[in-house]
């Protein structure tokens, strides 16, 4: 059973005792203490402005791990003095949701609204979103969910709908920076003490890029530098020591992130499965979600590869599948096998050219009339003003094609498609030719 926590009003300040974390110490009840997001709770900005206007309506909070999603729920109950009640997707279920939606309807009744905060709403099942549907739709509760997955991915599309999707973006070492000075300055217990941090870039790299993951850390490492002294000198090998991790140079949410997946993305073009298996081990032992590697080589397989080997994108969409399954460190084997064949195949980019250029002439040109004879003609009236008239049904011809215009009379001799000579594509361009003889690629 999860327990259903109801925020108390952050008016009522009390003593923080010193075996709360310093993450939790330093938890802000108000936007003029929150760091970060400046996109959605500065001046003007959405989170702002429902807050100013007591018009709070459900949304999900999407970004990586320690970025203030949770943070923000809480302000954003205190400010519009509403019930407040968390969950945990991890260990609740149907039974705990109903329980917050009694809860909800009891306050509804007596005027006060109701936000319901879901922790890792993707690891919810269907059944699970399914359940939160109805109270949403009718007001019952304000749903906030926070997930580090792409909600399109794992939140299903009628909850999806009724909700707004909000970024979380990655925090910045000025808002690191920041987070750190305000623990030095107004934490009850640190700012007693004379800290000196040796070097603050490295704080920030075996921080991950998670502020709580900062704050914790470095709360820890204040006690390892001075015991029971006002002095803490928090050296590079006390910071080593206190995160416990062996410094991979992959700062997943810093530079080098980009740096390694454009290093595994044009290792993959590049037909080197060396290179690419080991930017991949790089990546995982960075700490990087094997599901972001997977997406990618989604990708790669229709932009890079495409026709060249078109089992290259059955094999990418059945590897995300798998690991999704399995989950690390076995997955590590599925992703290598997967990306050794993607770096391994033929390659065409005909298909990233081929929407290109017919994006261009829909966004350019007008909006020509599709030809008469392949319009849909439904009714009497249609069919009497020759929709579909003389149009050619393929498979009553040999060979199941019969040469008829399909594009409209201004760009009838338009080619989009052009196949390369590499792969499985060549053979798509000779049957091409072979059909279409006044369409030669």
């Amino acid at each position: 059973m999860n327990d259903l926590n109801l925020f108390k009003e952050a008016g009522q300040k009390k003593s923080k005792p010193q075996n709360i974390p310093l993450a939790e110490r330093m938890r802000p009840s108000s936007l003029s203490d929150f760091v970060g997001q400046e996109h959605l709770v500065g001046e003007g900005k959405p989170i702002r402005l429902m807050i100013e206007n007591n018009d709070v309506v459900s949304m999900i909070f999407w970004g990586p791990p320690g970025v203030g999603k949770t943070t923000l729920a809480l302000i954003i109950a205190n400010s519009v003095q509403s019930d407040f009640i968390q969950l945990s997707a991890v260990s609740a279920g149907v039974k705990d949701v109903r329980s917050a939606i009694e809860k909800a309807e009891y306050s509804k009744s007596i005027g006060k609204k109701t936000i319901l905060f879901i922790d890792e709403i993707h690891r919810f099942n269907k059944a699970q979103q399914d359940s939160l549907l109805y109270s949403v739709e009718k007001g019952i509760i304000i749903l906030i969910g926070a997930t580090t997955e792409n909600p399109s991915f794992e939140v299903i599309a009628p909850l999806l709908s009724r909700c707004r999707v909000y970024v979380m973006e990655e925090l910045s070492k000025k808002d690191f920076e920041m987070m750190i000075k305000l623990a030095l300055a107004k934490d009850e217990i640190l700012n007693k003490k004379q800290i000196e941090i040796e070097d603050m870039d490295l704080l920030l790299l075996l921080s991950s890029g998670d502020g709580r993951r900062l704050l914790n850390g470095l709360e820890l490492a204040v006690k390892f530098a001075s015991g029971k002294n006002s002095l803490a000198k928090i050296t590079s090998e006390i910071l080593k020591e206190v995160f416990q991790t062996k410094h991979i140079k992959y700062d997943k949410n810093l530079e080098e992130h980009y740096n390694i997946i454009s290093a595994f993305i044009k290792s993959v073009r590049g037909s080197d499965p060396d290179a690419t298996i080991y930017w991949m081990a790089r990546m995982l032992k960075g700490g990087e979600d094997p599901k972001f590697v997977a997406r990618r080589m989604i990708i790669l397989a229709s932009e890079d590869i495409g026709n060249a080997d078109p089992y290259a994108l059955t094999l990418a969409t059945s590897t995300f599948t798998a690991i999704d399954y399995i989950g690390m460190p076995e997955a590590a084997i599925v992703l290598s096998q997967a990306a050794a064949y993607l770096a391994s195949c033929p390659k065409s980019n005909a298909a990233v050219a081929a929407i290109g250029d017919a994006y261009a002439d829909v966004e350019n040109l007008p909006a020509y009339d599709v030809p008469l004879h392949i319009r849909n003609a439904p009714t009497k009236l249609m069919k009497e003003l020759s929709y579909g008239k003389n149009y050619k049904y393929s498979h009553d011809y040999e060979g199941n094609f019969k040469e008829q215009q399909y594009l409209p009379d201004e760009l009838k001799k338009k080619i989009y498609y052009k196949p390369t000579e590499h792969g499985e594509e060549k053979k798509i361009k000779e049957r091409l030719n072979e059909l279409w003889k006044e369409k030669k690629r």
